[in-house]
């Protein structure tokens, strides 16, 4: 007998694994709705960038993978946008399509808790009742006997099963490497891509070879999911479909031929017929109703996203020779004249209004605001699109300007305003001057300040001069450019739309954004 059959485990032998446990046929039905959910969210999440890159710099036409027909230059004659990258893909592929970055990376983190938990709970369950010698190899002779399978395989052939289960060595280790390597891989190196862990613990995220790397390999995982769900499915197909459907479906085959299987096959078809119509409610309402799906996911995502905020704060410290050659530009430059007529003056007229729950509130000059204390650190920019860049940026902490017009201790947010107007800058649809809020506890981070020089010179218009919110546990969207005022509010209902933020309101963005 294999080794892999020494057990004392008697009851699953002598049934020759023709009962499966209620938990097992349940978990396989959740995972099937929540894989589904994650891969089209992802697909969403990756149209918004749909280019994969070894170099953290992320330089354009360097990619060594491009899901897209849009080619930038850095040496363009014209200038350009990461947001002229992005593509719309169909609602039949992403969740829920057509440039919902948004919402997809709210079903991306809703359905990902779920699915953690959901496979936490499966493998709790197979080591408390031995159903893990399933899936566990005791034996390192599961290699040779697996590339033995393979020969069959390619010869058009069945390799014999394992003795006392329905399937053989190399499904075995494909399960195996899927459930305990492949799945944990896939969380380790989504959280690679978490500008509030990789800012607190650099080190993690150099364990994948960068954020670039991290996320191209968090994409050939997903690949590899579909892979073996295709693959898993053929084997199911070819093997023994009738009762491994069977026992799938209804936790049992009678060992009378055919018996039980109209009712598997009726009950499995309508269960994985719920699973799209889920898929396909889930991306109509989602389009129907963006703020509502926004209010309903954001109840499961915002608070670990808010924790992974409050409790990380950003260490990094990279060298000069790490400053990347290009960094993109997200958005372009306010057009109105009057923020025309600062740039011609070299902004000597420019303010930063200062208000709201404060005891001295302010107007001040840059040699005013560079007055209150300036530091500098190169640090790692994480857009929320997917693309990455590293820069030096200089300028005055937040929390010296707070101490300099005493806030209240009724304020819990503090709200910038830009020059910018979106109706004009992005179109789209879309109005209103750009704005972004972020709570208290991220004003007082050390690597929280209004910038005021990139790499060693004053801020580039493209980059939003004359000042710039720079927050590096939080991902690019909440360092609002082109900064002309700031207030310390009690809370963010009244701005806006009351969401936190232009992308918030217009976008359906999270508020928090620290993964």
């Amino acid at each position: 007998m294999p080794a892999i059959l020494a057990t004392n485990y008697p009851v699953l032998l002598a049934t020759n694994y023709k009962v499966f446990p209620i938990w097992l046929v349940i978990g396989h039905f959740a995972n099937i709705l929540f894989m589904l959910f994650m891969v089209r969210s992802g697909l969403e999440i990756l149209s918004a960038f749909p280019k994969f890159y070894l170099s953290d710099d992320c330089p354009p036409g360097k990619e060594w993978l491009r899901l897209t027909r849009r080619v930038y230059s850095a040496e363009a004659a014209h200038p350009w946008s990461s947001l002229d990258e992005e593509e719309s893909w169909s609602p039949v592929i992403a969740l829920p399509g057509r440039k919902n970055l948004g919402l997809g990376r709210h079903w991306h983190f809703m359905s990902l808790q779920f699915w953690v938990a959901n496979g936490a709970a499966y493998i709790a369950m197979l080591f408390a009742t031995g159903w893990w010698r399933t899936m566990v190899p005791t034996s390192w002779s599961i290699f040779p006997d697996s590339v033995r399978d393979v020969g069959y395989y390619l010869m058009f052939k069945i390799p014999p099963k394992i003795p006392g289960m329905p399937f053989d060595h190399v499904q075995m280790l494909s399960y195996f490497v899927v459930v305990f390597i492949l799945a944990p891989f896939q969380v380790l190196s989504g959280a690679a891509m978490s500008p509030s862990i990789a800012g607190r613990f650099p080190w993690y995220t150099r364990l994948f070879g960068g954020r670039q790397r991290a996320r191209s390999l968090h994409f050939l995982g997903m690949c590899a999911f579909v892979v073996f769900i295709v693959v898993h499915t053929a084997m199911v197909i070819i093997n023994d479909l009738p009762n491994l459907w069977t026992v799938m479906v209804l936790g049992h085959v009678e060992s009378a031929p055919y018996h039980g299987q109209t009712e598997a096959l009726i009950i499995g078809f309508l269960g994985l017929f719920g699973v799209v119509v889920v898929s396909v409610v889930a991306t109509w309402f989602s389009r129907r109703y963006p703020r509502r799906t926004q209010r309903l996911l954001g109840i499961m995502v915002n608070p670990f996203e808010g924790a992974l905020s409050r409790v990380l704060a950003s260490r990094q410290r990279y060298r000069w020779s790490d400053i990347s050659p290009y960094f993109r530009v997200n958005g372009y430059p306010p057009p109105s004249d009057d923020y025309a007529e600062l740039v011609a003056g070299d902004f000597a007229d420019y303010r930063l209004e200062v208000g709201g729950l404060v005891e001295r509130p302010m107007a001040l000059s840059l040699d005013e605001l560079r007055a209150l204390g300036e530091e500098s650190y190169i640090a790692k920019h994480n857009c929320i699109q997917g693309w990455s860049a590293i820069a030096q940026w200089g300028g005055v902490p937040l929390a010296n300007l707070m101490a300099a017009v005493g806030v209240q201790p009724e304020a819990r947010h503090v709200a910038f305003y830009a020059f910018d107007d979106k109706a004009v800058t992005e179109g789209e649809g879309r109005s209103g001057y750009f704005y972004g809020t972020i709570p208290m506890y991220l004003a007082d981070k050390p690597q929280t300040i209004l910038a005021m020089e990139m790499n060693g010179e004053p801020l580039p218009i493209e980059h939003g001069a004359p000042v710039r919110l720079r927050i590096e546990s939080q991902l690019g969207f909440k360092m609002v450019k082109w900064i002309r005022a700031i207030e310390f509010v009690a809370d963010v209902d009244a701005i806006g739309d009351g969401q936190g933020g232009w992308r918030e309101d217009q976008q359906f963005y999270s508020n928090a954004a620290g993964i």
